[in-house]
């Protein structure tokens, strides 16, 4: 079968693809799943370009979405034929986020699915929504599923109340997409007219172009009355703007640093307009399956912008490096 792995010190050259033995023999706990498709978050791309250390001969990928083939013999909630989808933190099932909870990562402490088959806790899958391709799955567990705890777990975002994205990578339209479901106001930032026309005729109220308008933040803030939820992207480059754009008594979500680690913020802005400021990285299984009910009701699908095959991952990446994508970056196989 064919196996991608990760050689040290990382960087795009050294995604290595390779043939081994297919796996057998499930332990009583385990099923064998073979995957068929992934897809790319910011977190794979800084694994494989080496920004984040792994052991020598990782299998990248937090993403996962395939079919059981056996299953050991204790498992009872699993069965050959099943399509499933991979967990970001593998141990985190349920409950309040703790250290050992999400020690464990796919993909860069634990090994990931760029790989056509391999063994797994029959905990650490979910199955996937109902008419799904792989493809589209594949497209959940990390940027979606980091979308939804934003928005419903963290912000309990109502009918009605206005939410901002930025950008228009995975996590940004998925949370374009879940909120228009749930009723809400989405506005936007891009740097592209054409992206900006695409977000438009996806329902957003409207677009601001962040490189045509560095105080987008006040800008939106005057044009709304201020933003209730806002998904922060960008770290250090656009937190600023995010406090500047939020309402007062508005939340924002700390989600990416796809702009820089650090930064500097107007402390005041956060005391006097009262703003909750949360921190997340995904989620847990439970809010994955929570998740997978709301999709289920809902009539949206992932938006893939290409799709590549197991032997291209290194050139997926370098496409993610461009920046061009709208939506999701998959890997088929």
């Amino acid at each position: 079968m064919k196996i991608v792995t990760i050689k040290n010190p990382g960087g795009f050259e050294n995604v290595i693809l390779s043939e081994i033995d297919n796996v057998v023999n499930p332990k009583p706990k385990e099923v064998l799943v073979r995957w068929h498709a992934t897809s790319l978050n910011f977190h794979d791309y800084l694994v494989a370009n080496g920004s984040i250390p792994v052991a020598d001969g990782r299998i990248p990928m937090s993403d996962g979405a395939g079919e059981v083939i056996t299953v050991g013999s204790d498992v009872t909630q699993w069965k050959t034929g099943d399509k499933v989808m991979s967990l970001f933190f593998p141990n985190w099932l349920e409950g309040k986020v703790s250290m050992a909870k999400t020690r464990v990562i796919s993909g860069e402490s634990f090994q990931g699915y760029a790989v056509e088959q391999s063994l797994i806790d029959e905990n650490s899958i979910t199955t996937i929504p109902e008419g799904f391709t792989f493809a589209e799955a594949a497209t959940l567990p990390c940027a979606a599923l980091t979308a939804w705890r934003g928005l419903f777990v963290e912000g309990n975002l109502q009918p009605g109340e206005s939410v901002l994205i930025e950008g228009t990578g995975g996590m940004s339209i998925f949370a374009l997409q879940l909120a228009k479901a749930a009723g809400a106001k989405v506005y936007a930032t891009t740097s592209s007219q054409e992206k900006a026309e695409r977000l438009k005729s996806m329902g957003t109220e409207a677009v601001v172009n962040y490189k045509e308008d560095p105080k987008w933040g006040k800008t939106l803030f005057k044009m709304t009355g201020g933003i209730d939820h806002v998904l922060d992207v960008g770290g250090g480059a656009t937190m600023q703007q995010s406090i500047e754009a939020v309402a007062i008594g508005g939340h924002i979500t700390s989600i990416g640093i796809l702009g820089g680690r650090k930064g500097e913020i107007t402390f005041p802005k956060l005391f006097f307009k009262h703003i909750r400021l949360t921190g997340i990285a995904v989620g847990s299984k439970a809010m994955q399956n929570d998740m997978i009910k709301a999709i289920n009701q809902s009539d949206w699908r992932p938006i893939i912008d290409k799709s590549f095959g197991l032997s291209e991952l290194a050139h997926a990446f370098s496409y993610q490096e461009t920046g061009k994508h709208f939506g999701k970056i998959v890997v088929e196989y």
